[in-house]
């Protein structure tokens, strides 16, 4: 079994920043993609931003330029630098992960963890 445990939320002002990590554990062989998505209430889940294995990225229209999604492989970690976040950037942010195990790959969340961006 894989746990991700997610940290850095918080409360902060329109233009301020976040940083927001995922640390993998458990019986890990490799870490396929990894990412981040997030759910306002009353909306569904959505992509924020996702990295490779090897460093490729893609993020969502509303984040780009804004959001810098990375990893460190050795701590089989993901991070969410957020600049200039805005009031609609309020949502719990999940990390997602594609671990290879024993047993194959499998799809892993973490609890979320409550962003809100208000003055």
């Amino acid at each position: 079994q894989v746990q991700l445990v997610e940290s850095g939320g918080g409360l902060v002002q329109p233009g301020g920043s976040l940083r927001l990590s995922c640390a993998a554990s458990g019986r890990i062989f490799s870490i396929d993609g990894m990412g981040w998505y997030r759910q306002a209430p009353g909306k569904q889940r959505e992509l924020v931003a996702r990295i490779t294995s090897g460093g490729s990225t893609r993020y969502a229209d509303s984040v780009k330029g804004r959001f810098t999604i990375s990893r460190d492989n050795a701590k089989n970690t993901v991070y969410l630098q957020m600049n200039d976040l805005k009031p609609e950037d309020t949502a719990v942010y999940y990390c997602n992960a594609l671990v290879r195990e024993v047993d194959g790959k499998n799809d892993y969340w973490g609890q979320g963890t409550q962003v809100t961006v208000s003055s």
